[in-house]
């Protein structure tokens, strides 16, 4: 068991600088157990510690495994440049503890990304040795016919590629949509793999990773939520 005075229990969850966070202590602005906390010297077991701070109850999070229903026109970047960052949907606290997305969705593609501050499991999620599928629903700018479906399970050639590049799985959802399961994670693969078919993507999202489906989180667009580790489990293949 882990025991940490309040102020580094503060700053290891993202609330500021270790002087910032003994200043909310020593001015009242953190209770534990419904008790206001004064003192920086008192420590407290941070397996299942709350506590509550500006208005707002805390848990006590070793690391942060999040995923985030991503609205269209976000970047996922630390120093965006054309668009908001992802990280401004999420608390300020997050930035603090060096929350990074996992992988990366083009600005304008929606739907899960994961989010965490543990980087063995962000290199672990987006190494492709691991294989871990990631299902897509595109909408197309032509129909989708047998022949687009075929085309991508057999493979197409992209640019700069060695070798053709295939889905796992791919079917019709509708007339202009079409469901793609991928492994490798190219840049833009959906788009180009789509386009070298001779088809064009004309929206873009992200509805599962390995097992973990987005419909299952019931979040909205722009709304984040903590995995539980059954969810964790759930992204191994």
């Amino acid at each position: 068991m882990t025991k940490l005075s309040l102020d580094k229990i503060l700053q290891s969850q993202g609330f500021g600088t270790r002087k910032y966070c003994r200043d909310l202590v020593e001015d009242g602005e953190v209770s534990v157990n419904g008790e206001v906390v004064r003192s920086t010297k008192m420590s407290f077991e941070t397996a299942g510690l709350q506590f509550h701070i500006f208005d707002e109850d805390w848990e006590y999070r070793e690391r942060v495994y999040i995923v985030l229903n991503k609205p269209s026109n976000f970047e996922c970047s630390r120093k965006p440049s054309h668009h908001p960052g992802v990280l401004t949907l999420l608390p300020e606290q997050f930035s603090w503890r060096d929350v990074q997305p996992v992988g990366r969705l083009d600005h304008d593609t929606t739907g899960m990304l994961l989010m965490s501050d543990d980087g063995p499991f962000i290199h672990a999620q987006s190494s492709p040795k691991r294989h871990v599928p990631k299902v897509y629903q595109a909408t197309t700018a032509e129909p989708v016919t047998d022949e687009l479906v075929s085309l991508l399970l057999q493979g197409v050639k992209l640019h700069d590629e060695p070798a053709p590049l295939a889905a796992v799985h791919c079917q019709k959802l509708d007339e202009y949509l079409i469901e793609i399961v991928l492994e490798q994670g190219k840049y833009h693969q959906v788009k180009r793999m789509l386009a070298a078919a001779g088809n064009h993507c004309a929206a873009l999202q992200r509805t599962a990773i390995g097992k973990l489906t987005l419909a299952s989180l019931d979040i909205a667009e722009g709304e984040w939520c903590y995995l539980t580790p059954a969810q964790l489990g759930l992204l191994v293949p």
